[in-house]
């Protein structure tokens, strides 16, 4: 027998089991006498039918004590579990309306949320609904004396974002009460809703059943007492026992457990009939009054739902759409154990968890695309590809399209200026081919536009049917049709807003989704793009910065290379990725046809670091007029990078200079010598004819700045087409390879091409480099001119004045062989002058030699290291004049100092 709780269809007597005919007389009438004998064995209990009365009292009454007791603790339980989960539903009902987030932020929230709160108590049935701020003042109760007082319980939890279920007694009795959280679209908490009821409301319906439950004890008693009556007569004229119809009458179901549940049950026989369904499975499939005991294939279901209820194979939370509800269907077979065939079928309706699923998977969805902003977006200080991440994580997630319209000058790194025109920056979609702005095209908003409208107010604008806006359609009829006929129907404008500034505007369109924008879309459109503004402005920022310290450096590097004839020469600048660094490099032409190579590095980036290396180019271009041996130049260079040091030290003790490297070098094209020393920087490659590669070893100075330590020179001896390789540390060193792998990899690069130009080892050198390297690389390649002895001449002149006359004759004729003609008179002049000064001044060995390069070049030499110093001479006095007309007739003039001593030249002009 299945038992089931609730109240069940008496199965009807089957017709053909005929009464048993009563004892005695014929005609079925009872004897005189009869019901006393039977009445006293009953009572007596002497015979088995007062026995099994007996039984059957004590079972009746324990049956009805047990159901007292399960029906009063069930009902009690159900009283409970209602009160929270109705207090429950209407709190957050209440808390997730539309408007009640305004409402606590708006100036009066009683005003609005009182009516309101009473509305729903009433039509929910609860004792109470209370809004109240996060500190627990009430800003609603049902009596308006406690609005504005501090509400009694547990607040904490929700006031984090969890709920707060707790039972109280509380003035009007024992109750649930229910705090929940209300969230704006950010998901803070702005304040609390509390409903609660009280159990006796829910469960008064115990009292109601329970003299009900009774009454029926007292019939199921007087029919037990009438059935043993029945029994004990046809056990008095029979003996073989009771029969299974009567027993089974005995434990009839009761109908209303089976219909207070709130699970449809249905009982479907093995022929496909529908032989018992509750109430809520009426209602829940909406079956007609007389479904009973037709085949469920005939009741109007729709063929899915039927055709599992037919089958009677074994189902678990199926989901099946009946009309407008999604039904949750469980169904076992009855025969599992021997029982008749057929199935047992339950229902549970989740369509509204399905909704509270729906709403609370697309909420999780937002807050993942919002985390997914903060860490997608600005992942690099590039205003173009970061407006680029904004509208690639817009797609296909939030709309179909997403564009982004910048003011050309915030691309450029500056302030927007606000009536200028806007240039697309980035643009993402579900397709390649909508007819949208293209990326790059300038675009100028008509006033009606919704971009020219959010510009203007600042304020988000959504335009739910673009079919029906004239004001967008306004910006450019032809394109507006052919947007409409793709089928962009909705459209969201939000402004870019970093503080005061409005630096553009975002555009999302909807195409394949049917509905348009809404108000809950708006609000997070507005925050993905105020989370991505901050990364468009810290981008633009830092274009502007990078921008600054690009033109101070090359307005610090040189622009053009000088003339001169020694060195056939190339060059390479990279600026840093990460920004502007401090490295540098000069050519610097000396005298005797000398030229000087520079290549420096100060540590760090920016604009300190860029205008410190103007500083240390400026100091070196200084030093090296007064023709300084490299070594010495390098100290004067570190004591000034000392004192730079030393005079910028802030108060907090941190250097503002924190060092620099330096290599000098200097080439002489008439004996081939090359003067190097370097202070902390990577040495020189020097690539002889042939192609053979090799680092000279030079002595490694310490880097500038340090002092007290000396700097040292090497010699080396450069073959003519010999290619000299200058370079600072970001060419052969980064964070994931050393120095020595990066100078191996750099003489694989030279030895690649053995007899290329300079201009061709640069640009073979810079192929194997990243497009943008992490540090500052400047790169020098210098190929070795030699000048012939057909372009030198050089004599020994005595300590004699008489000589002087023999050597210009020597200086005419070899001018003569160079067609020099024309320079011979001022030529003798000048060599007569500074002779006769190093007779008089100096001493031997005097030397004079002549250059012919891109000037002519005439130098003397003495072993004195008196400097000659120009003066103006007094109208008295007899000499003092030859140095002023030596620089009158020179172009340039000069002294540099030897290890003998000193050479003064000058040079003149070729015609």
């Amino acid at each position: 027998m299945v038992r089931l709780p609730g109240r069940a269809t008496r199965p009807p007597r089957p017709s053909g089991r005929p009464r048993a005919p009563r004892e005695g007389r014929s005609d079925g009438s009872r004897a005189e006498g009869e019901r006393p004998g039977v009445l006293r064995s009953v009572v007596t209990g002497r015979s088995v039918a007062g026995q099994v009365f007996l039984l059957q009292v004590v079972i009746v009454l324990l049956l009805v004590v047990s159901a007292v007791v399960a029906q009063v603790l069930q009902v009690r339980h159900d009283s409970d579990v209602e009160a929270r989960n109705r207090s429950l539903s209407v709190a957050q009902s209440f808390a997730n309306a539309p408007g009640t987030a305004a409402a606590l932020r708006s100036a009066h929230p009683t005003a609005l949320l009182q009516p309101r709160a009473e509305a729903t108590r009433k039509a929910t049935g609860v004792d109470f609904v209370v809004v109240m701020n996060t500190d627990g003042v009430r800003y609603t109760h049902p009596r308006p004396d406690r609005i504005g007082k501090q509400f009694v319980g547990t607040i904490a939890p929700a006031v984090a974002g969890g709920t707060v279920v707790e039972h109280v007694n509380g003035t009007i009795g024992p109750l649930v009460q229910v705090v929940v959280p209300v969230k704006d679209a950010g998901g803070t908490v702005v304040g609390l809703v509390s409903a609660g009821i009280t159990t006796a409301h829910v469960g008064g319906a115990a009292d109601q059943q329970l003299p009900l439950l009774l009454a029926a004890a007292a019939v199921a008693l007087a029919l037990a007492t009438a059935g043993t009556a029945l029994v004990s007569r046809r056990l008095l004229r029979q003996t073989r026992g009771l029969g299974p119809y009567e027993m089974t009458r005995m434990y009839e179901h009761h109908d209303a457990v089976l219909h207070a549940v709130r699970e449809g049950v249905l009982i479907v026989g093995g022929d496909g009939r529908l032989l018992l369904a509750n109430d809520e499975a009426q209602r829940l499939l909406g079956l007609p009054p007389d479904a009973e005991r037709r085949s469920v294939l005939e009741l109007g279901l729709d063929e899915e739902t039927a055709a599992l209820l037919g089958s009677g194979r074994v189902a678990t939370d199926e989901v099946h759409l009946v009309k407008d509800r999604l039904l949750a269907i469980n169904q076992r077979p009855t025969d599992l154990r021997g029982g008749p065939p057929g199935s047992v079928t339950t229902l549970r309706d989740s369509t509204e968890l399905r909704a509270l699923s729906g709403r609370a998977e697309v909420a999780r969805e937002r807050l993942n695309m919002l985390y997914d902003a903060g860490v997608g977006i600005g992942t690099s200080l590039d205003v173009t590809r970061t407006a680029q991440e904004l509208a690639e994580l817009a797609v296909p997630r939030f709309a179909d399209f997403a564009t982004v319209d910048l003011f050309d000058a915030v691309i450029g790194g500056d302030e927007p200026k606000p009536g200028t025109a806007l240039r697309r920056a980035a643009c993402a979609g579900l397709r390649t081919d909508a007819p949208l702005y293209p990326v790059g095209e300038r675009i100028r908003f008509v006033a009606t536009s919704p971009q020219a409208r959010s510009l203007t107010t600042g304020q988000s604008v959504v335009e739910p049917r673009l079919g029906t806006a004239p004001g967008w359609r306004a910006q450019d009829l032809e394109r507006t049709d052919q947007v409409l006929a793709y089928g962009i129907h909705s459209l969201i404008t939000v402004p870019l807003r970093a503080g005061s500034l409005v630096l553009g505007v975002v555009n999302f369109w909807r195409s394949q989704q049917p509905q348009p924008f809404d108000s809950e879309e708006v609000a997070l459109a507005e925050e993905l793009v105020a989370r991505a503004a901050v990364s468009i402005d810290n981008a633009r920022r830092y274009t502007r910065e990078h921008s600054m310290a690009v033109t101070l450096q090359r307005s610090l590097l040189p622009r053009s290379l000088p003339e001169q004839g020694a060195l056939d020469i190339a060059y390479r600048y990279l600026p840093a990725q990460s920004g502007v660094g401090g490295d540098w490099f000069d050519v610097l032409p000396l005298s005797g046809a000398r030229v000087a190579l520079v290549v420096g590095d100060v540590v760090g980036h920016g604009l300190h670091a860029a205008a410190t290396m103007g500083r240390l180019r400026t100091a070196v271009h200084n030093f090296s007029a007064l023709d300084l041996p490299p070594d010495e130049l390098l100290f004067l260079l570190d004591e000034l990078v000392g004192r730079i040091d030393q005079d910028e030290t802030p108060a907090e003790g941190s250097a503002a200079v924190t060092g620099a490297t330096c290599l000098y070098a200097v080439y002489d094209p008439v004996s081939r010598l090359c003067t190097v020393a370097r202070a902390g920087h990577p040495p020189p490659a020097l690539v002889r004819p042939g192609g053979r590669v090799e680092f000279p070893d030079v002595p490694a100075g310490p880097p500038l700045g340090l002092g007290g330590l000396p700097f040292e020179t090497a010699e080396l001896e450069l073959p003519e087409g010999s290619r000299l390789v200058l370079y600072t540390d970001g060419l052969v060193e980064d964070r994931e390879r050393d120095i020595d792998e990066g100078l191996e990899l750099l003489g694989d690069a030279l030895r690649r091409a053995p007899d290329s130009s300079p201009e061709e080892t640069c640009r073979n050198v810079l192929d194997r480099l990243p497009n943008r390297p992490r540090d500052d690389v400047a790169l020098i390649v210098a190929r070795t001119r030699v000048l012939g002895a057909d372009r030198v001449a050089q004599w020994r002149v005595p300590s004699d004045p008489a000589a002087v006359s023999e050597l210009r004759g020597s200086v005419t004729r070899q001018l003569a062989e160079w067609n020099l003609d024309e320079l011979a008179f001022t030529t003798e002049l000048v060599l007569s002058e500074l002779v006769t000064n190093a007779i008089r001044y100096g001493r031997g060995p005097i030397g004079v030699r002549l250059l012919r390069e891109r000037t002519l070049i005439c130098e003397v030499s003495d072993g004195s290291t008196t400097s000659p110093h120009l003066r103006y001479a007094a109208s008295t006095d007899e000499g003092g004049r030859g140095l002023f007309l030596v620089a009158q007739l020179a172009e340039r003039w000069g002294t540099r100092y030897t290890a003998d001593g000193k050479i003064i030249w000058a040079e003149q002009p070729l015609p």
